[in-house]
């Protein structure tokens, strides 16, 4: 439980979010209609309920507002509770003895004709029939009122919000290290310890800018001078060091305890992938084999359910600096989430980072982060029989650089589903691969050495994804790669000319097809029409690529298609059959040289198309008259086009966008101006414009021009 208390002498780092919000949302009574709602949302431990208290207490805030109520709501949204809090708040008497009805009564007296601020603290229902009937609790309460929600979930602010969530950040290093020493030393004291204090610099960089790490750790050190104890709080994960109720890593565990357990597996296995780890929405997603994912609609295709999971995990603060690239989407995990990752996880995962000759029963899911294991002998944990499901080298180390190893692993790990050999050096992949029946996952991908895939890949009748970008070195890809039914994930780099049509066309599972840096491909395979179920193609580095199959239209669900750096290809040939069901949403093309405008084909997208970009096309200077007829448009960006000479004269005919962004084309921003002067207002329905060259000198005429 939380109160509105606070002693503001023990709060650093949080004035600029105070001003923000108060003279952004809180003293300006039109904001966010009648009764706005301000979600304010982070990670645990982040701070969003101090924040909150120092706007419940800000002077300014006090002569504004005629009522202030304080509720910490909690787990659950009850309404019966928050009415008994609200009334605690107000009048300072306890009245759960009435029955809801003459609750909400004597609240709307007390709120009759009164602006109110009210604080919900810590809200993690996302129920919105419950908040529905709630706010007509508010309805007495005057225009400009104002309801402050501190929350983990994004979900919940997208629920509640009627302006943009206040998205809390960390505290700068700095920040953090004023307030270490506040909680470590005694006052006046630190600099008696010099030494402490630099120890005391790397201890910080653990918190990660959350002020409850800082609070936990600073706590631990509190009084105490002996350097080892401070090396050894140093060098310790934190998740490994001694924590009391109100710590850090009880208060994310909050987290992980509402979340459904669905998500559990999947959030605990992140814990075997190193720290700072760049997750995109296609590897994490092939890590998330069938066996981790339950679905609750029996339709619904798996990729889909993939992709809801991830989001979800967003929503709760478990993932951070989510960015949607056209349909893929990159995103983080905050290095005390990873903590309490480690700390959950312990019973199935496991990270081999010092030599061991052994590991327990249990264990499920692992990752060898020491180098030394890899020059060695194997390790004597897969020299014997074991239950192991998942085997990874993380990528900041070369995977195995001989076959025996990797035959020791086969021949010991028979109950593999993943097993990800990135950046290995060995020449031949041993045949008894073939031997793991139960294989799902299989990456090798930045092998530079290995020639050719053994025959007995192809009993890997359940491999779903087959990873070999930037195996520069393979010659040509399997024969007989077409009895691999199940495979869905298929990214190559392969020498061959040409790709059979016979093989990878008659991949009939397969959703994601990545072709990259084919230095000799000329043509892309015309053999993919009959792949109905591709969903996403990528073509990358293809310098010698002239053109794409124009088969593509008979892809009718196909949704996303990234072509990147391909420096010969045409892709204005004309496609004269246009009545074919189509699906593209999301298009990039990027460092493609011969596009000076955008090609005919791209017609029979106008009903589906919602993402375009375009990324340094050194002679793409105009879009076609056309361009206004794609009414599902939400998102443009450009940047780095210098002949871009001007927008779309139907610009402001585009129904659907939301988002328009360009940088780097200095030609289209000299004219800006002009623009401004002349047509564009036209398109000031789109929330969010951003017109901008880096390399302009006057950065605030550059910005008011936008």
């Amino acid at each position: 439980m939380t109160d509105s208390l606070l002693l503001t002498s023990n709060v650093i780092g949080r004035e600029s979010d105070q001003e923000i919000v108060v003279n952004k949302f809180l003293l300006d009574p039109i904001v966010g209609g009648d009764i706005s709602v301000i979600p304010i949302v982070g990670v645990g431990g982040l701070g969003k309920t101090t924040l909150a208290k120092l706007l419940y207490n800000d002077q300014r805030v006090d002569k504004h507002f005629d009522l202030k109520m304080w509720v910490c709501v909690s787990e659950s949204f009850d309404k019966k509770q928050i009415m008994v809090s609200m009334l605690k708040s107000l009048a300072l008497q306890n009245r759960g003895d009435l029955d809801p009805d003459q609750l909400q009564k004597l609240i709307q007296e007390e709120l009759n004709r009164k602006t109110v601020l009210l604080v919900l603290d810590d809200v993690w229902s996302d129920d919105r029939g419950k908040w529905i009937e709630f706010q007509d609790l508010l309805e007495r309460g005057v225009v400009g009122s104002k309801v402050i929600v501190t929350t983990r979930s994004a979900s919940v602010a997208t629920t509640v919000r009627t302006v943009s969530s206040y998205e809390l950040k960390g505290l700068s290093h700095e920040q953090c290290l004023s307030l270490f020493k506040k909680l470590a030393f005694r006052e006046g004291e630190e600099d008696l310890y010099p030494h402490l204090k630099e120890i005391g610099g790397d201890i910080l960089k653990k918190c990660g800018g959350l002020p409850l790490a800082v609070k936990t750790l600073g706590t631990l050190l509190y009084s105490k001078s002996d350097e080892r104890y401070w090396k050894f709080i140093r060098d310790n994960e934190i998740w490994k060091l001694e924590q009391k109720e109100n710590d850090i890593l009880p208060a994310l565990r909050l987290s992980y305890d509402q979340m459904p357990s669905h998500l559990n597996s999947c959030f605990s296995i992140l814990s075997i992938f190193p720290k700072d780890n760049d997750f995109t929405s296609v590897s994490l997603g092939q890590v998330w084999i069938h066996g981790l994912l339950q679905s609750s609609n029996e339709h619904q295709d798996i990729e889909d359910t993939r992709l809801q999971y991830m989001k979800e995990l967003y929503s709760r603060s478990f993932l951070q600096d989510f960015e949607d690239y056209g349909g893929v989407f990159t995103f983080k995990m905050h290095d005390l989430v990873h903590d309490l990752a480690l700390s959950v996880a312990q019973n199935e995962c496991f990270v081999v980072k010092t030599h061991t000759n052994n590991i327990a029963d249990g264990i499920r899911h692992l990752s060898l982060f020491d180098k030394a294991l890899l020059e060695q002998e194997v390790p004597g944990f897969l020299r014997k029989e074991n239950n192991l499901r998942t085997i990874i080298f993380p990528t900041a180390l070369q995977g195995p650089a001989c076959e025996s190893f990797v035959n020791t692993c086969i021949s010991t790990c028979t109950y593999l589903t993943m097993l990800d050999l990135r950046e290995s050096s060995f020449e031949v992949l041993p045949t008894s691969i073939g031997d793991l029946k139960h294989l799902r996952h299989l990456n090798l991908s930045g092998n530079s050495r290995v020639r050719r895939l053994p025959d007995s890949i192809l009993k890997l009748h359940n491999l779903e994804t087959l990873l070999l970008s930037n195996c520069s070195g393979l010659e040509e890809l399997a024969r007989g790669l077409r009895n691999l039914i199940t495979l869905r994930v298929l990214i190559i780099t392969v020498k061959q000319k040409y790709l059979p049509e016979d093989e990878i066309g008659c991949l009939t599972s397969l959703q994601l097809l990545s072709i990259g840096a084919c230095t000799n491909l000329e043509f892309s395979m015309e053999g993919i029409q009959p792949v109905t179920s591709l969903r996403f193609l990528e073509i990358w580095d293809c310098k010698n690529l002239i053109s794409l199959p124009w088969n593509l239209k008979y892809l009718t669900r196909l949704e996303f298609l990234m072509i990147s750096n391909c420096v010969q290809l045409d892709l204005m040939t004309e496609d004269e059959n246009q009545d074919v069901k189509v699906s593209l949403q999301f298009l990039r093309l990027q460092s493609v040289p011969l596009l000076v405008t955008l090609p005919q084909w791209l017609k029979k997208y106008f009903n589906t198309l919602q993402s375009l970009s375009i990324d340094t096309c050194e002679n793409f200077s105009t879009f076609p008259e056309w361009f206004q007829d794609f009414t599902s448009l939400k998102k443009i960006l450009i940047s780095d086009c210098p002949k871009l000479l001007s927008l779309s004269e139907g610009m402001h005919r585009l129904p659907a966008l939301k988002e328009l962004r360009i940088r780097g084309c200095p030609t289209l921003r000299k004219r800006c101006k002009k623009l401004v002067g002349e047509d564009w207002h036209k398109i000031a329905h789109v929330p969010n414009i951003d017109i901008d060259d880096d390399k302009v000198e006057d950065e605030d005429e550059a910005l008011s021009t936008a």
